[in-house]
């Protein structure tokens, strides 16, 4: 593929780390971002005029369980993390080596390599086999690791490889079965329920462990009040973990799943209000340091069944910018924060030079109308299936042009 023209950007709000968007020019030669502020075009550039429009950063989507073009243009996302529970699970260099061949030219895709073979966790993987294939992180995949000599082992090697360990914080010999958070919503319908505990548990014997063992850990997801409480106190006493969180469970609490909408059945399962409220605060707060889509496309043969037997997941690549604007709107975050949820942070966790506006860093950039509203479809949208519990919601924020390596894509 050839290099594209040299790209000049001018007329925009400049999205940068901790200020607030200000006018200005971006300029990228040779898929690098070569001048930010007063930029001034060559004789050989594209140049494109933002009319007011934020340059901001491609998002940087940490943890997808598919790769989904289309949707991830719709939505400014530039990179994905691919999680290992795939039909061919990444747990060796050779499917590592695929799924990173996978988005080109237009996408870049990051494999997480599987934590255990199979992802059944009990026999760690060929990490530093797959690390050198292209893996930028390591992951326990939908499930948590069981076994406490595993978990300590996978950690030990992990930090000695220099790799990140994302581990999914729900506690399996608790929720079992389980569809829903146990409470009244899910004892008003009768579905099997698991205690919001067991996010707790899980996340308080990761913690010792990588305290021990001094590795990196992240947790996908982290949506109780009580987790949260723990990955707070962690950080302060200087422990290597950060959290993340996806839009479902700062939108929504376990009263959507009143009438049995499928669309609605995630994992985690959506929480308390209560719970809500300590993700928003936590959001604020800086304990949460990523929102991720957690894309996965279901299609009806998956959702199209009783609640308890549907499987888990949501299309969320689409809505992901617009529902994280919606909280700088409400005042929860301002915008260079949501960047670094969107963008930066996950950007900084997978060792990859993009996620900022920065000289020196990979031209992966969006042009966004913060304020153009739209209504969110599942029967139109561009992902492969539209099982998104916001269906038919109003939102704000849409991407109108979107660069890989300075090269329009989408």
């Amino acid at each position: 593929m050839s290099a594209p023209r040299p790209l000049t950007i001018t007329g925009g709000q400049l999205v940068l780390p901790g200020r607030p968007p200000a006018p200005g020019s971006l300029r990228c030669e040779g898929g690098v971002i070569t001048a930010i502020g007063g930029a001034i075009a060559g004789p050989d550039d594209l140049v494109i005029e933002a009319r007011g429009a934020l340059i901001a950063p491609g998002l940087v989507d940490l943890g997808v369980f598919a790769i989904d073009k289309p949707a991830f243009h719709f939505g400014g996302i530039t990179r994905a993390a691919l999680m290992p529970d795939q039909g061919v699970v990444l747990d060796k260099p050779s499917s590592v080596r695929f799924a990173a061949q996978s988005g080109k030219p237009d996408l870049w895709v990051h494999p997480l390599a599987a934590a255990t073979r199979d992802l059944a966790g009990t026999e760690i993987a060929e990490l530093a086999l797959m690390r050198d294939a292209g893996a930028r992180a390591v992951a326990t995949g939908r499930r948590w690791i069981g076994d406490s000599g595993t978990m300590h082992r996978l950690l030990s090697y992990a930090a000695m490889l220099g790799l990140v360990v994302i581990t999914h914080a729900e506690d399996g010999g608790m929720t079992g079965s389980a569809v829903a958070t146990a409470g009244e919503m899910a004892t008003r319908l009768g579905l099997p329920s698991a205690p919001s505990a067991a996010e707790a548990l899980a996340i308080a014997r990761d913690l010792a462990l990588a305290e021990l063992t001094g590795a990196r850990i992240h947790f996908r997801q982290v949506t109780t009040a009580a987790g949260l409480d723990l990955v707070r106190a962690a950080k302060a006493r200087g422990i290597r973990v950060t959290a993340g969180v996806t839009p479902a469970h700062f939108m929504l609490s376990d009263t959507a799943i009143s009438d049995f909408r499928t669309f609605t059945r995630l994992s985690p399962p959506l929480r308390s209000e209560a719970d809500r409220q300590a993700v928003l605060a936590a959001l604020a707060d800086g304990t949460i340091d990523v929102v991720a889509s957690g894309h996965d496309p279901r299609g009806p043969e998956d959702k199209r069944l009783p609640f308890a037997d549907a499987e888990p997941g949501m299309a969320g690549a689409e809505t992901l910018l617009a529902l994280t604007l919606g909280l700088v709107r409400d005042g929860v975050i301002d915008l260079p924060r949501a960047f670094d949820l969107l963008a930066a942070n996950p950007a900084r966790l997978l060792g990859v030079q993009a996620g900022r506006l920065e000289h020196g860093l990979e031209a992966d950039l969006a042009l966004i109308d913060p304020a153009k509203p739209w209504v969110v479809d599942s029967d139109r949208m561009a992902a492969a299936a539209g099982n998104t519990p916001f269906d038919k919601q109003g939102v704000e924020g849409r991407v109108i042009a979107l660069f890989k390596g300075g090269a329009a894509v989408g």
